[in-house]
């Protein structure tokens, strides 16, 4: 079963429940514990069963989970929906995240699941280290942000805590903390997936890599590393950098295919380039396009990235014709009345993929982290260890748009 400090009541749908939501919040702060009984899961086809039991002295599992609710600025007398919902992503994950453990207690190991409101706030997150809030836990989930997580890894590293960070695609080397969980791909990881793709598909001889990089501070995230990795001396394909697609028009080579990278997801630089690209190409030139991470949120003519080829790696996909993606909105529906957004999906996957590990292997189920593979709603976690940077989800996936949406290609 899951031992939880809060349980929330399925939510009306009205006007009203977002101050319901945050009362059942708020009494999260009382000493009572609520039980709350758990069905045998339906998600079969993401479970992967195994007949190792826990531990027999290990019977009950500490999770801390920290997401920022901001409570502290909401005034519940006068709130209504607009003034919380900023804290949508919280409560959608939190609630995906808790159908998660609630399927894994199914394997007989009971769950402490303790949730707290980070605020965003540094200085909330040393009053809960200094109330021993977070003592005892055996795993910490979150801060979501990165400024939340450097802080945290002090902590972490003192008291040997795996610390997870379950939405930030920030590079782990930020954070110099060797018992981080990584769950979200960092921008090298991505750029790592379309190098081996484009050297596995694309004969150097008659191929023109570019960059495409307006030279923003946030366009050279990606840039860096794409330019460090294609500059490489022992790199076969001709690489080339420049920009703006208009530029690059006045220095095209005659009968090459054209591989453009665009480092940017500034929408504003990014619909020009794509009509460019477009006139280029009706005008002959022989070209495939691949975009920012990121594009996968915007919206951008479809007709237009099909016809460029386009590909973009990505982290996560839901595949709405699965039956345990639909089984999963069903039970989310039922227990909320809403419909799941996307970090429901990702607190779900995070939640009983670790939740099951800690049922099956008890207190040591960090050993078992790099050995067990799970194929879950939205993504797969595959974990690599790095002595220095931790536990690094090292799975992702590239999507081209084929038949007016996007496919899985490798």
């Amino acid at each position: 079963m899951t031992l939880v400090q809060n349980r929330l009541l399925p939510l009306s749908g009205n006007k009203n429940w977002p101050v319901a939501f945050l009362i059942l919040l708020l009494a999260a702060c009382s000493p009572k514990v609520q039980k709350t009984a758990t069905k045998k899961p339906e998600l079969s086809k993401v479970e992967n069963e195994t007949e190792k039991k826990p531990a027999s002295k290990f019977t009950q599992a500490n999770i801390s989970l920290l997401l920022p609710f901001r409570l502290n600025e909401v005034k519940l007398k006068t709130a209504v929906k607009a003034d919380v919902e900023r804290s949508a992503m919280a409560i959608d994950f939190y609630q995906g995240f808790k159908l998660g453990v609630d399927s894994a207690a199914a394997s007989g190991l009971n769950f402490k699941l303790n949730v707290f409101d980070s605020r965003e706030n540094n200085a909330r997150l040393d009053e809960l280290v200094e109330e021993g809030k977070l003592a005892g836990s055996h795993l910490i989930i979150g801060p979501v942000f990165p400024d939340g997580l450097k802080h945290m890894s002090g902590y972490s590293i003192s008291n040997n805590v795996p610390l997870l960070s379950p939405l930030a695609a920030t590079h782990p080397g930020e954070f110099n903390n060797p018992n981080l969980i990584s769950v979200i791909n960092n921008i090298d990881l991505h750029v790592g997936k379309l190098a081996t793709y484009i050297a596995k598909h694309y004969s150097p001889a008659n191929t023109v890599v570019v960059l495409i990089n307006p030279k923003g501070a946030d366009d050279d995230v990606m840039a860096a590393p794409i330019r460090a990795h294609f500059k490489d001396s022992k790199q076969p394909f001709l690489f080339q950098e420049f920009a703006s697609v208009f530029t690059m028009e006045t220095r095209l080579i005659k009968n090459k295919k054209y591989l453009i990278l665009v480092s940017s997801s500034d929408r504003k630089f990014v619909v020009p380039t794509i009509d460019k690209l477009i006139k280029m190409k009706n005008a002959g030139l022989n070209v495939d396009l691949f975009g920012h991470p990121d594009w996968i949120r915007q919206n951008y003519n479809t007709d237009k990235l099909q016809a460029l080829h386009t590909a973009l790696t990505s982290s996560y996909k839901v595949d709405y014709s699965s039956a345990a993606v639909n089984i999963f909105i069903r039970r989310y529906r039922k227990a909320y009345n809403f419909e799941p957004g996307e970090y429901a999906f990702k607190g779900f996957d995070i939640g009983f993929y670790f939740a099951k590990l800690l049922a099956t292997h008890g207190p040591h189920y960090m050993e078992y982290l790099t050995r067990e593979k799970y194929k879950g709603l939205h993504n797969t976690f595959s974990f690599s260890r790095d002595s220095k940077l931790g536990f690094i989800n090292t799975h992702l996936m590239l999507l081209r748009y084929q038949d007016f949406a996007l496919k899985t290609i490798e």
